[in-house]
């Protein structure tokens, strides 16, 4: 099963800032929830081709995907693959600038799942969507106010 949807959200920061603050992995702590680390595993760091773990405690549950990024042509885009038990995720994040001081982030992204993430993907679909919208809110919260999730 397939699950397409788009988020976004106008943060008041530049956004040479903002973008700053998205690509600099030692700040998804602050804005990213239950996340734990980020273990680099081959090519150039942030760039094209490279190829991460990412750590998450969600509740009780440990949680480990890859991250291949698949496109980085900042400040514009940038679109990364996903990987973990049953579920493969593209998002391409797109940022404009809207004017001097504002950037709006959009985020679009595609879910393919299988196993019982499939019948919670069809169980309830809204339940992605808001997980990832409450993302960008929380990043718009670090960015403009300096909150963080970080424990």
């Amino acid at each position: 099963m397939a699950l397409k949807y788009t988020c976004e959200i106008t943060i008041n920061k530049p956004r040479e800032e903002v973008v700053r603050l998205m690509d600099d992995p030692s700040n998804m702590k602050h804005w990213q929830p239950g996340f734990i680390s980020l273990d680099h595993l081959s090519g150039t760091p942030g760039e094209k081709d490279a190829k991460s773990l990412l750590k998450y405690k969600m509740g009780k549950r440990d949680m480990e995907m890859t991250e291949t990024i698949a496109e980085r042509s900042l400040p514009d885009t940038f679109s990364a693959i996903y990987e973990a038990k049953n579920v493969w995720n593209q998002q391409v994040n797109r940022f404009t600038e809207v004017d001097a001081n504002t950037t709006k982030w959009v985020s679009e992204s595609e879910l393919k799942m299988s196993g019982p993430m499939k019948l919670m993907a069809w169980l309830m679909p809204g339940m992605f969507k808001k997980q990832s919208q409450q993302y960008l809110a929380h990043f718009k919260a670090f960015a403009e106010e300096g909150k963080s999730l970080a424990k």
